[in-house]
């Protein structure tokens, strides 16, 4: 056993000499001490005896006073000449002790200092300082180079610049060793020898108990033997707790019963408020062991999620499913961190928030790890296939659903209350992951651009949502630059309905329009079957975006009333051959006599037949009023529903929609209108068939039976229109058609009675008129149609009731509505 090292230097005095930047003996001061006086020879009288003394007294005197005063005044001119040099002092400290507890020491004080060192490989330095205390350079003494002979105790050592290294002057040490075997110098080195010895007995100990991570307490005999020799030989309780902690920081695992113990071996030493009785050895030992219990503690909180005891480094390195609980290990290192730091304190609490905040950012790097493929290779929209795509969306799913996990797992370990109460770790691990989250999804979005809201898009769409949300329920708001799902796919959102009213736009164009001439079971356009079809496959599509987010509705609407404005307008440009005609109808009838003229000529050349495109036609408009639209509208006020009452948006839904529908039913009517005048037209084409010529050519006496007669060839024609009308038209268009013809017919009668209200002899003719008229119209509709017609169908239109009315005795126009004609 080789102790030597510890013993040729127990102890050392180190006096500090002087430094030759002042080189300055005083010679006077020499002068007095070298001064002597002579004696002469005197006579041996008493009185020449007194005498001679007296003089040799005064003389003697005299002569000291006068070198007394030049050596005054030699020293006067010295310390004048010397006054501007600058005054130093050393700094002396060995290089195991701490820089604090240095010992200053002024040269030429002749001051000395014991100092112990703990082996013979330590060193002494010097550190050089100037009056304001400024670092000026310093010298190394290394103890293993000295020799204990009287020559070398007094030395000059060179002090050096640390800048450049160079030697800027000399300081001169005188340097002696002793050996003190006394008892308070033994305590106050540690006993080396006994705690050397005890070493030895704990590392047999430890060999033979078979010392390791999973057995770290020592037991039995063994540990009997253990107090009583340090009980006998008088080694301190810290040396053998820091000496057994040093081998248990050897192997230390984050594990429960690792911190558990170095607590123990701890508390008694760090407890104690005044450590002055720890020898310099013991100190050591304690500041690398609190270091090493740093790192310990660092590396448990910082993977506080994956402490195993089962693991051999008591860490799983693999990204295992959290337990929902904290790991057994956390509360004793919450419990040792406390007894090293006041917990109280901001630093403390800094330190541990920030060992938590890495452990976060630990955990979501691994979780982020599949991910970056997608983002690391800073090429947009490389995912060409839609398996890729769906697999990169479904590992961003996965990625927000773990982050949500990490947090739910927080939440539980913060409610075990094992965490100081200054140490919220939902919120510290949400900082984290939030953000983390969040700069992910938006560079992946960046990389794959999600073309629509396709089912992995609006599934990666849910998952960020519901992480937003989830944060929310638990009260985790307030992350700056954390998750906004709504923020992150606005832009997608806003392209994806451009992108789809460009779409549907494409199909309304006219080259693009296909079907002419052809019908659904509707008796409507194929066309525009179609095209509502895709509304509604964009309605299905949009269905989870918007049940999220129902202020989007204002946006969809403005598209799909844009696509629905161009399905009218592609309709319109499909079927102008059989429109145009009408178009002459409907203007208004402010012209001049040569377009009356022409008119006219046009009116003259041919019964006007309802061609079966015009048909499609308003079949289809019909079906847009009454089926398709309403679908559509009733869609989208489910989610517009959701807005609150006093939303931007909830108040300008609509607007768009109606529009399109106040001009469907414009076009609805007029057309309808224009096909009544037409078919008045051909009533009016022929005398046998003008009602009015009819009505002007029977007389008074006449009977029903007369009129009924001249009335044949144009009921004959009512007849063969109603069934043709029949055969192009749906019921409810047909409805309207014929009960517009029929008020047109009760308006030419009307007419003729307000030409004749003073002469009432002519009523009876246009009474029996308009009986045939309604028996006529009643019976072909209720035939063709049968039980499709309402009981309102069938009642006299306005005209009619109108003109019964003028028929009547009192003469009163009829004011009810019971009558209606709704095109």
């Amino acid at each position: 056993m080789n102790v030597a090292p510890r013993c040729n230097f127990p102890s050392f005095d180190a006096t500090c000499g002087s430094l030759d930047f002042k080189s300055d003996l005083l010679a006077g001061w020499e002068s007095v001490k070298k001064f002597c006086a002579l004696p002469r020879q005197i006579s041996r009288s008493p009185s020449t005896r007194a005498t001679t003394y007296m003089q040799a007294g005064a003389e003697y005197m005299h002569r000291m006073s006068e070198l007394l005063k030049a050596s005054v005044n030699s020293l006067r001119s010295t310390s004048l000449m010397d006054a501007p040099e600058e005054t130093f002092s050393c700094v002396l400290r060995l290089k195991s002790m701490p820089v604090e507890e240095g010992i200053r020491m002024c040269p030429g004080s002749g001051d000395s200092h014991i100092f112990l060192p703990e082996s013979s490989g330590d060193d002494l330095i010097i550190e050089l300082q100037d009056i304001k205390g400024e670092h000026r350079g310093k010298t190394v003494v290394q103890l293993a180079s000295l020799s204990d002979e009287q020559a070398d105790r007094l030395r000059w050592w060179s002090v050096y610049n640390d800048r450049d290294q160079a030697s800027i002057g000399k300081v001169q040490l005188f340097i002696s060793f002793t050996i003190d075997s006394s008892a308070s110098a033994m305590n106050k080195l540690g006993v080396v020898s006994e705690t050397l010895a005890y070493d030895i007995v704990l590392e047999a100990a430890m060999r033979t108990q078979q010392f390791g991570p999973g057995n770290l307490r020592l037991h039995g005999s063994w540990k009997w033997l253990l107090s009583e020799f340090a009980l006998y030989y008088g080694v301190s309780d810290a040396y053998t707790n820091l000496r057994y902690l040093s081998h248990v920081m050897e192997i230390a695992t984050p594990t429960a019963d690792c911190l558990l113990l170095i607590y123990d071996l701890l508390y008694p030493i760090v407890s104690v408020q005044d450590q002055t009785s720890l020898s310099r050895q013991e100190k050591r030992i304690l500041y690398d062991m609190q270091e090493q219990v740093e790192q310990l503690l660092a590396s448990t909180f910082e993977n506080y999620k994956s402490l195993d005891s089962s693991s051999p480094s008591g860490i799983n390195q693999s990204l295992t499913p959290i337990a929902g609980e904290a790991a057994p290990a956390l509360a004793p290192a919450v419990k040792l961190y406390t007894l090293l730091h006041d917990v109280l304190s901001s630093e403390a609490q800094t330190m541990l928030r920030n060992h938590f905040q890495t452990a976060a950012m630990k955990r979501c790097k691994r979780h982020m790890s599949e991910t970056d493929e997608f983002v690391l290779n800073n090429n947009e929209g490389f995912l060409i296939d839609s398996l890729t795509t769906a697999s990169a969306y479904q590992k961003m799913i996965n990625l927000c659903n773990n982050l949500s996990d990490e947090i739910k797992t927080d939440i539980k370990i913060h409610n075990e209350h094992i965490l100081p109460s200054a140490i919220d770790l939902p919120n510290i691990a949400t900082g984290i992951y939030s953000v983390e989250l969040c700069k992910r999804l938006r560079s992946f979005l960046v990389a794959c651009p999600p073309s629509s809201p396709c089912s992995p898009v609006i599934d990666l769409l849910i998952a960020t949502a519901d992480f937003e949300r989830n944060l929310a329920s638990w009260s985790l708001r307030g992350i700056k630059g954390g998750v906004d799902a709504k923020d992150l796919f606005h832009y997608y959102i806003v392209l994806w309905i451009q992108d789809k009213r460009l779409g549907l736009l494409e199909f309304c164009k006219l080259d693009k329009v296909r079907w002419t001439g052809t019908t659904t079971q509707h008796g409507t356009s194929p066309f525009v079957e179609e095209m509502y079809d895709r509304i509604r496959e964009t309605l299905i599509e949009y269905d989870v975006l918007l049940n999220r987010w129902p202020e989007y509705t204002v946006s969809l609407e403005i598209a799909i009333a844009d696509v629905e404005t161009a399905i009218v307008a592609a309709l319109e440009k499909q079927f102008a051959d059989v429109l145009n005609p009408l178009k002459d109808v409907m203007v208004p009838k402010k012209f001049s006599i040569q377009y009356v003229q022409k008119l006219t000529r046009r009116r003259t050349l041919a019964i006007y037949s309802v061609p079966n495109q015009l048909g499609i036609f308003l079949n289809t408009i019909k079906r847009l009023l009454d089926v398709l639209r309403p679908k559509v509208e009733a869609q989208m006020k489910t989610w517009i529903a959701c807005l609150p009452a006093e939303g931007i948006e909830k108040v300008g839904f609509g607007e768009r929609l109606n529009e399109v529908t106040v001009s469907l039913r414009a076009k609805y009517k007029n057309f309808s209108q224009a096909i009544v005048e037409k078919l008045f037209d051909n009533a009016c084409m022929q005398r046998t068939t003008k009602l009015k010529k009819i009505l002007q050519d029977t007389r008074e006496a006449g009977g029903e039976s007369e009129i009924r007669d001249r009335m044949q060839p144009l009921s004959s024609q009512l007849t063969d229109t109603i069934n043709h009308l029949h055969d192009v038209f749906s019921v409810r268009v047909f409805v309207a058609i014929c009960r517009g013809y029929w008020d047109r017919m009760g308006q030419d009668v009307l007419q003729f009675l307000e030409t004749r209200k003073e002469n009432r002899s002519w009523y009876k003719g246009p009474s029996y008129a308009l009986t045939i008229l309604d028996d006529l119209f009643a019976t072909q509709m209720q035939k063709l149609q049968g039980h499709s017609l309402q009981e309102k169908d069938l009642e006299p239109p306005r005209s009619v009731m109108d003109a019964r009315s003028m028929l009547s005795k009192d003469g009163q126009m009829n004011t009810t509505n019971s009558s209606y004609f709704y095109f």
